[in-house]
């Protein structure tokens, strides 16, 4: 899952695109004055978001979010709907 557009929204929202076509607004509030998203205080930070060579938002300052992350929060899928593998249970018995 890649992110192919990325726009800042009011607040701390941002609208994302996925290369599946998946789209829409991500909230990010939760997120923001805390730890390295500190630097959303500046707004001019938050809204200089773009999207990196492998696929991920980023602002300035060293501070991303990867694609599967916003994807699930997004869609409100579990971890388990984008990798199967992870409902695997194995069995060392």
């Amino acid at each position: 899952m890649l992110v192919v557009d990325v726009e800042p929204r009011e607040g701390f929202q941002i609208w994302v695109r996925f290369d599946d076509g998946t789209s829409g607004t991500v909230e990010l509030d939760e997120l923001a004055g805390r730890g390295v998203f500190k630097v959303w205080a500046d707004r001019r930070v938050f809204e200089s978001v773009r999207i990196t060579d492998a696929g991920a938002v980023e602002w300035p300052g060293d501070v991303d979010l990867c694609a599967d992350a916003l994807y699930l929060r997004l869609t409100g899928k579990q971890p388990e709907d984008l990798f199967p593998t992870l409902r695997t249970v194995r069995s060392d018995t």
